[in-house]
């Protein structure tokens, strides 16, 4: 059970640089009072195919990290308990 936990530790360790490092590339994506103001379109080109952009990608791959991040820490809770 040792040998589990220091695999498990380390893939652990391993998401979270991955995840830091994600969120910190990502850009701020609200327009803050300016777009507020000015009102800013959500049906442009841009808009309707973001999912398929960098800024796209990057977003899902850490929304996945971040699953995968809670189940270990779950999984971590669960292997100390035993």
């Amino acid at each position: 059970m040792e040998i589990v936990k220091y695999i498990v530790m380390a893939i652990y360790a391993i998401i979270c640089l991955a995840l830091i490092v994600l969120v910190l590339k990502q850009s701020k994506e609200d327009g803050g009072a300016s777009g507020t103001i000015v009102g800013a379109s959500a049906n442009n080109f841009y808009e309707k195919n973001k999912g398929k952009t960098t800024e796209g990608k990057m977003k899902r791959a850490t929304i996945a990290l971040m699953i995968v991040f809670a189940v270990l820490t779950i999984a971590l809770g669960i292997i100390y308990l035993v």
